[in-house]
């Protein structure tokens, strides 16, 4: 019997899509659905920040060249209150939800132990995690890749298109193999 991983990843170089896989994912999807999904911002044609959007409506920076702080990554600088009071509830399993969107596990996010909790917290509980992840990482994102119910797909040119229809099938797999 083949075992169902209810958390799935994708990962991949920078611009390699993987956000665009999730929002056509969340096109498709007809389950209840939490989460957040992160957009580069910019303005002619040069990044200057990282939005955070909920699924409801909420937005924020979790980076922007303009952010005072003390916690920077290059020209960004990172704001844990978004993170804290935007990404995080977002992800905390509800019972309605079936689905939470975690995008992304990723370096400035885990700069707030609050949103790590908040993470491990969705990753164990009995909802579907579909979300993104850094390249390689430290010791903390290393350990969610090695987890015994996580998956992780690389985003590639010659995949990226296909993703959504494959993880909206395993999803329907999994709800379908949890409803049994």
């Amino acid at each position: 019997m083949i075992t169902l991983k209810k958390n799935i990843f994708l990962t991949g170089a920078p611009s390699s899509g993987k956000t665009t896989v999730i929002k056509k994912l969340l096109s498709r999807l007809n389950y209840p659905v939490s989460g957040f999904y992160t957009e580069e911002e910019r303005t002619a044609g040069k990044r200057i920040g990282f939005l955070m959007k909920t699924v409801d409506g909420k937005k924020g920076y979790l980076a922007h060249q303009d952010i005072r702080s003390d916690i920077r990554i290059r020209r960004y600088g990172v704001s844990l209150e978004n993170i804290e009071q935007i990404a995080v509830p977002s992800i905390i399993p509800k019972n309605k939800d079936v689905i939470i969107i975690l995008d992304e596990i990723g370096k400035m996010e885990c700069f707030s132990e609050v949103f790590k909790r908040a993470a491990l917290g969705a990753l164990a509980s009995p909802n579907i995690v579909i979300g993104t992840i850094t390249f390689g990482g430290d010791e903390f994102i290393l350990g969610i890749k090695r987890r015994d119910d996580t998956e992780i797909h690389e985003v590639t040119p010659e995949n990226r298109d296909m993703l959504p229809e494959m993880i909206s099938r395993k999803i329907s797999d999994l709800i379908e193999s949890m409803t049994a």
